[in-house]
């Protein structure tokens, strides 16, 4: 589909997100203009063009599946799309909406909203690639730009990217960053969480959230575990493995683990 008889075709697609994602990639400033002048981007209503019917060589796509009219949304931008890239926790891994996936979110509703039948909402959120065919995902919350920019040059010179899933320990090793576990006692998830921001948090001597999702052959097990150990409440590790990106695996089925501990423990009544 991209051939050199003509400019490469760009569109960025919004669903339920926060445009966190859409704006680390307006940040980028001059790389992104520079890139504008060798693309044409068609569809990308947070800067300007809108014609979300337009075929594309690259659909970057930002946000979760929520409503029902989505699924409909991304088949025809599938259909209409060479490559389709997820950029951000919310289009991999369901994002912070996904946290009602874990609850009532029809109970939240009803006490939110006068006339809750009036909002179209699923009963879950859930990540793109559980609707249609995904060619790349990018994690982050939000994605790191100069990533999106990278894997854009990729995949129109015909190549998918190497994405890093290594963990964000490798990056601070890279980068001589002391180890907040070691020097502050500070709990981090740094160990099974996927480098792509830089290492920002330890940088700053705070602890990683997991904002990038599992890194490789990550062992939540074993790092859980070490936090119950040094006194992290299995309440507290639950709710660290089921944030940002809940419905990603294994800080899905590790997290459901711990959820399940503290109510054992609160006498078989779940606790939020």
């Amino acid at each position: 589909m991209i051939t050199p008889q003509r400019r490469p075709r760009l569109a960025v697609h919004k669903f339920s997100s926060c445009d966190g994602c859409q704006l680390a990639f307006l940040n980028l400033g001059e790389p992104l203009l520079d890139l504008a002048e060798r693309v044409d981007i068609l569809h990308f209503a947070e800067a300007g063009p809108v014609d979300e019917a337009a075929e594309v060589d690259i659909a970057f796509i930002e946000g979760s599946v929520a409503t029902s009219e989505d699924a409909a949304r991304l088949r025809g931008i599938r259909e209409r799309s060479h490559y389709v890239v997820t950029i951000g926790a919310c289009a991999t891994a369901g994002g912070l909406q996904a946290l009602r996936n874990l609850n009532d979110g029809a109970a939240w509703i009803e006490g939110l909203y006068a006339r809750p039948e009036h909002i179209d909402l699923l009963a879950d959120s859930t990540p793109i690639a559980k609707t249609i065919k995904v060619d790349l995902e990018l994690w982050g919350c939000p994605v790191n730009g100069e990533q999106v920019l990278g894997a854009t040059q990729a995949l129109l010179a015909g190549h998918l990217p190497r994405v890093d899933h290594s963990a964000v320990c490798t990056e601070c090793k890279r980068q001589q960053t002391v180890c907040v576990m070691v020097a502050r006692g500070t709990p981090c998830l740094g160990p099974v969480t996927s480098t792509g921001c830089g290492a920002l948090c330890p940088q700053l001597q705070r602890d990683c959230y997991a904002c990038y999702g599992p890194a490789v052959q990550a062992n939540v097990s074993a790092l859980t575990t070490y936090l119950a150990d040094t006194g992290m409440p299995a309440d507290e590790i639950a709710r660290r493995l089921l944030f940002i990106n809940n419905q990603a695996e294994p800080f899905q089925t590790a997290g459901r683990e711990w959820q399940a501990r503290v109510i054992q423990r609160s006498g078989g009544e779940e606790t939020s």
